[in-house]
């Protein structure tokens, strides 16, 4: 288990609202909320946050349609100057104008070389350098008779990373949505020393009373770490309608954050100090027994 080594810092999850078929229109709101997250508050955020799919419908119909070609290698520097991916640089430049760490939600991406699609999050620093990117790993295909039926895999592939990114204040996992449900992530990402879990999210209006909560709460408790998802607004003449409830949960479960179900902006200061106080009372990041389980897979 990695040494958590963190700095108290502020993390604001945006609640986008008016997310229409307009590309343009999408970038621009978002655009606008994220400036406005970053200076409506008396302190600064460190780290913003976007919804899953923030730039179009949320729909697996739309997915190829607005699709962007990101073209990013990790460990290699990004020239957002030359991309033709418009809301990569819309993202970038609103990092650096805002002086902020930026999750950009996550975007439909075309892979050029193999012209697969993927559900994507991108991160920038504040001098607007994309850092890292995470493809969901886990899609969302699910059938619930007489409430929901959804499946991602009609147009999209699926991630092979845990994706984590470095920052002054601490190491960050990123997941999207549907990855919450799985255990293993989180883990990976809390043995590695992340001193949090960010999920960019849409649940529904079925799944999200049921597991939104519930879920941010086990991860958090099951690694002792700071857990927290940005859910888009939700809007009942949209095709598919967002629970909303973005969070934030404290490594002992705690909910010390969130909202409803309108857009709204969710401020969440993070204390480091809660994490290692969590641990040193109830020690399970010691007390695992690799020498048991020592490969769950193979079970």
């Amino acid at each position: 288990m990695a040494a958590i080594v963190a700095k108290p810092f502020r993390l604001a999850l945006i609640q986008l609202g008016n997310v229409t078929a307009n590309k343009t229109a999408n970038l621009a709101h978002a655009r606008e909320m994220i400036l406005r997250a970053a200076t409506e508050s008396p302190k600064k955020p460190d780290l913003v946050v976007l919804p899953e799919c923030f730039n179009s419908p949320y729909g697996h119909v739309h997915f190829p349609q607005y699709a962007e070609e990101i073209n990013y290698t990790p460990g290699k520097r990004y020239d957002t100057a030359t991309t033709g991916a418009e809301s990569i640089k819309m993202l970038a430049a609103v990092a650096k104008e805002a002086g902020v760490w930026l999750i950009g939600g996550s975007i439909p991406e075309r892979d050029p070389a193999t012209q697969k699609l993927y559900n994507t999050a991108t991160v920038y620093d504040p001098e607007g350098t994309l850092v890292a990117q995470h493809r969901k790993v886990h899609l969302f295909d699910i059938d619930i008779p007489g409430k929901i039926t959804f499946q991602e895999s009609k147009t999209l592939s699926a991630g092979t990373s845990v994706t984590t990114f470095e920052t002054p204040f601490g190491k960050i996992g990123l997941a999207i949505c549907y990855d919450v449900r799985f255990p293993e992530l989180a883990m990976l990402a809390g043995r590695q020393g992340c001193v949090a879990m960010i999920y960019p999210g849409a649940f529904n209006l079925t799944t999200g009373p049921l597991h939104w909560e519930l879920l941010q709460r086990a991860r958090a408790v099951d690694n002792q770490i700071f857990v927290a998802m940005c859910s888009p607004a939700r809007d009942m003449n949209a095709e598919y309608h967002a629970w909303g409830h973005s969070t934030v949960v404290d490594p002992m479960g705690h909910v010390f954050a969130t909202t409803e179900h309108d857009e709204a902006i969710v401020y969440a200061d993070i204390d480091p100090e809660i994490l290692r106080s969590a641990r040193a009372g109830i020690p399970v990041t010691v007390h695992r027994r690799f020498d048991v389980y020592t490969d769950v897979k193979e079970v």
